[in-house]
């Protein structure tokens, strides 16, 4: 071999493998620095996945919690709609009941009243109708005994008598003579030549009484007859 043929060999010298080092040593960190920059990213956005489906997961149960206690409340509020419906149904059904009872009341104190009244009225009859001859006798007493001392006597029993009686409602039938003949409160008993016009009263033979409305006793009289 010539030495024109000769391969140039160039010889590193010891400060460019230095340099070549330093640069390889670089390069290599940097790769580090920039793969554990990616791992770092990762990390942090698994981390932010993870909190968010955590996060979602946390409003999804709360969201149906809230759901539970609605219906509850809902279904709590229906029932108390319905026993409020039925209480007010039940207080309308009572207060039904209690305006018929008062108005059942009510008739029933009429009814007891009358029912006193006419006892009263009665038993007031039934008195009358016992004392009042004794005052038929009294006054034929009177009649009979015109020059007598017992007339005084008999003529102030009379009195309280008749006081008696008023004091009970109690009047006298005594039509004068010509007054029209009641058939509801006079009974006939004969007719008799009398100076009176035709068909009326010509004499009282015994008075009768009456309380109020009520004849207890029909007063008996003559009547004139012009035949």
């Amino acid at each position: 071999m010539s030495d024109d043929d000769a391969v140039d060999v160039e010889v590193e010298s010891p400060d460019d493998a230095a340099a070549d080092a330093a640069s390889a040593n670089g390069t290599a960190e940097a790769t580090a620095e920039g793969t554990s920059g990616e791992s770092v990213d990762a990390a942090e956005e698994a981390r932010t996945t993870e909190d968010g489906e955590a996060l979602a997961a946390a409003v999804a149960e709360h969201d149906q919690a809230l759901a539970r206690e609605v219906a509850a409340l809902e279904a709590e509020l229906g029932e108390t709609r319905d026993e409020l419906l039925e209480a007010e149904a039940e207080a309308e059904e009572l207060t039904s009941k209690l305006a018929r009872v008062k108005a059942d009341f009510s008739n029933y104190k009429q009814r007891a009243k009358r029912k006193q009244d006419e006892i009263r009225e009665r038993a007031s009859e039934k008195l009358v109708e016992r004392i009042t001859p004794v005052r038929n006798d009294l006054l034929r007493a009177l009649d009979q005994e015109e020059g007598s001392d017992l007339r005084p006597g008999v003529e102030s029993t009379l009195e309280k008598f008749d006081e008696v009686l008023a004091e009970e409602g109690v009047e006298p039938i005594a039509p004068d003579p010509g007054d029209a003949v009641d058939p509801s409160r006079h009974q006939v008993m004969l007719r008799v030549e009398s100076d009176q016009p035709e068909g009326t009263v010509h004499e009282v033979y015994e008075p009768g009484y009456e309380m109020g409305d009520r004849v207890v006793s029909e007063a008996k009289v003559t009547v004139s007859d012009d035949s």
